[in-house]
């Protein structure tokens, strides 16, 4: 089983020719609103690979909450771990441009409210895995983690939104998930001198013993596990939007590894969901059946 402790939100995506700068307004034709957090989005994607999904977060009591969970609720995410509280659903606002990249502001509203100490009603055992990200408060999430680790389940933690991971922190994870930008901050909070992200990745696995994985956007990720390399370039995709590609990515990463993949195994099929998310507007609707995930790998290795 896998248990996700994090965010859920509804987004608001608008198209735009290109992304303003600050203090400038961009006009665009539409916008569409679509369930996401990094938390509910990491749990739809590993759900719908056919992982058995727990989720642990928090709603408003608003007519918001409802769209936010719906596709978890359709892929069978377990949500009695979802607590209803006196905050607003959280929200995000996204901006798209006509190269798929993106600009994004996050209001946290309920996010804020959840606690760790809901986890102890998720039965952890040394046979699940706590996948969790940064954006529920830091010490709910270093009380998580320390929970998880304490049951002997292995635990995930995706560095997002950027911010540093203290050395204590990182004695309980099994593995470490950051993009470029997040693995610089990454670097920065550890006192590293490395600046690039690859090598970012190498020396905290051979400094803390926590495989550590760089995403790299159209280069694929780069693995490094028990001072081994592990690199993966993506299959070829047409890219309609990178939002929530890399949430789709951590939630493949654990599904495969619940489902008995060895690290190179599960990082294969991480950045081919991640690719395959691309493809379609926004985060939640974009991700993958296990079906479709199955049938890209197998074009994509013939």
């Amino acid at each position: 089983m896998i248990v996700v402790f994090g965010s859920i939100n509804l987004d608001f995506i608008a198209t735009l020719d290109r992304l303003p700068k600050p203090g400038e307004t961009a006009l665009g034709p539409t916008y569409i609103t679509a369930p996401g957090g990094k938390g509910a989005n990491q749990a739809l994607a590993a759900a719908r690979l056919g992982a058995k999904v727990k989720m642990v977060g928090a709603v408003g009591r608003d007519s918001v909450a409802v769209e936010a969970l719906a596709l978890l609720s359709e892929a069978g995410v377990d949500l009695t771990l979802v607590r209803d509280v006196e905050a607003p659903t959280g929200a995000a606002f996204i901006g798209v441009d006509a190269r798929g990249e993106n600009l994004i502001m996050v209001a946290s509203g309920a996010n804020a409210s959840v606690k760790a100490e809901w986890l102890r009603h998720a039965g952890l055992t040394e046979k699940d895995i706590l996948l969790v990200q940064r954006e529920v408060p830091e010490q709910e999430l270093a009380n998580a983690i320390g929970y998880a680790h304490a049951q002997g389940a292995r635990v995930i933690l995706n560095a997002a939104p950027a911010g540093p991971v203290p050395p204590e922190l990182l004695l309980a994870l099994d593995t470490l998930i950051m993009n470029e930008h997040e693995a610089l901050m990454v670097a920065q909070g550890l006192g590293l001198a490395e600046t690039e992200p690859e090598a970012i990745a190498r020396a905290i696995d051979a400094r803390h013993g926590v495989s550590t994985i760089v995403t790299l956007g159209a280069a694929g990720a780069i693995g490094w596990t028990g001072g081994v390399r592990r690199p993966v370039a993506p299959p070829s995709v047409t890219v309609v939007d990178t939002v929530g590609a890399g949430d789709c990515f951590c939630g493949a990463f654990a599904a495969a590894r619940d489902a008995g993949f060895g690290f190179t195994g599960a990082l294969a099929r991480a950045v081919a969901a991640g690719s395959l998310a691309c493809r379609i507007p926004g985060a939640q609707p974009s991700y993958p059946a296990k079906a479709d995930l199955e049938q890209a790998l197998e074009g994509w290795f013939t």
